[in-house]
């Protein structure tokens, strides 16, 4: 055995040995901060306007209108979609609605609009999609169609599709919707609540820099006046200078159309807004409707600028304007029944409906903003607007609250 002294010399030197390091767990990385909760326009005070909105506060709450999405996201670079908005949920070819096209300004493509406004009625459910799209989804469109039930014999069918170009985030010439995205979007159709924000049609859009995309909302007349009910919806993907209920907000943000004098953002974009009613409108009123829809559209900060397409569809969903056709083949009516009876609210009662539909128009461009989330594509980030930054604007400007 060793003596003491040993003893002590090796625990001393064990002591001083090297000792075999201990692994570490790497630090954790720090939490990233939760993703902003979205808050329609209504959360945060924002209330354009005197009338009430529908149960939904959606186009939807047009008694038979139904909206489906269909939202394609593919590898880095895909970012679009169809939104379909339905009418009502017979055969629209059969049971036309009158309608009616106002152009704000027509630097887009919308299928369609050379006979919807010779005619003034639709026979189709309205597509919107990206720009380089349209002709892709009007042909799914008609071929569905087509192969329906009781559409057999009939050789000519006249499509509206609207766009926007959310080339920005969407490689839009690779054109990727699909014959199967159009049948998704019809038949997700619903008269529920409407999704909003950075889904279907607005899935790449940007608007007044931010992410834009769907927005809807819905304004009931009163009873006095009527009781009728108009829903806005739209997809937004333009620019200007962003206000909200007048508040400055996007010159607080420091995002504006021709900032400096220099910038090169000048506000162009495009916006397709979709405008339904229950009141039983012509299509010659519900073409003044559509132009009051411009209106709101203005009161959010645009100024239709040379590169943005801003067009309005409006229809009636009343069943006394509906425009019965015959199947073709059938045997033609007797004279005593050609006459067609109708009737059409006067031009007298339309006032309200101007009201109704400027502050619905504001108030889904809001939701389109406001719903939207940020969106990565071909290699670009557009952020969605920050709510916290709007409320405290508002606060400042006193525009909150109602």
């Amino acid at each position: 055995m060793p003596s003491t002294h040993a003893a002590a010399l090796l625990l001393a030197f064990a002591l001083l040995a090297p000792r075999p390091a201990v692994p570490q767990s790497p630090p954790a990385p720090p939490a990233s901060p939760a993703p902003e909760r979205r808050a329609r326009a209504r959360e945060l005070g924002v209330a354009p306007g005197i009338f009430r909105p529908g149960a939904l506060n959606a186009i939807t709450d047009v008694a038979g209108v139904r909206v489906g999405h269909a939202t394609v996201i593919a590898g880095d670079s895909i970012r679009t979609g169809v939104t379909a908005v339905v009418p009502h949920a017979g055969n629209l070819f059969y049971e036309r609605v009158p309608a009616a096209l106002h152009v704000g300004n027509a630097f887009g493509k919308l299928v369609g609009a050379t006979q919807l406004r010779e005619l003034g009625e639709l026979e189709t459910p309205i597509l919107l999609t990206c720009t380089l799209c349209v002709w892709r989804a009007a042909d799914a469109l008609a071929e569905q169609l087509l192969a329906a039930p009781e559409m057999e014999r009939v050789g000519s069918i006249n499509p509206v599709v609207g766009e926007t170009n959310d080339g920005t985030l969407n490689a839009v010439r690779e054109r990727a919707v699909t014959a199967a995205t159009v049948r998704q979007a019809l038949a997700a159709a619903s008269a529920g609540p409407v999704a909003e924000g950075s889904v279907g049609a607005g899935t790449g859009t940007v608007a007044f820099e931010w992410k834009g995309g769907i927005g809807t909302s819905s304004r009931v007349v009163p009873a006095s006046l009527g009781g009728w009910t108009v829903g806005v919806l739209v997809q937004s993907n333009f620019g200007g200078v962003l206000q909200v209920l007048g508040a400055p907000v996007g010159r607080e943000l420091g995002k504006w159309a021709f900032k400096g004098d220099v910038e090169r953002e000048r506000g162009d974009g495009s916006v397709m807004i979709v405008v339904a009613t229950d009141a039983p409108l012509s299509d010659r009123n519900l073409e003044r409707l559509a132009a009051r829809a411009i209106m709101g559209l203005a009161r959010t900060g645009s100024s239709a600028s040379n590169g943005s397409g801003d067009y309005v569809i409006a229809f009636s969903t009343a069943v006394g304007v509906r425009r019965a056709v015959a199947a073709p083949g059938a045997a033609p009516r007797p004279p005593a029944e050609r006459p067609r009876a109708t009737t059409e609210l006067a031009n007298d009662d339309m006032s309200a409906l101007f009201q109704g539909v400027v502050e619905a128009t504001e108030e889904a461009i809001y939701n389109s903003l406001f719903m939207a989330t940020t969106v990565t594509g071909r290699g670009r980030t557009v952020e969605a607007i920050p709510l916290d930054r709007v409320r405290a604007v508002l606060t400042k400007y006193n525009v909150r609250g109602r």
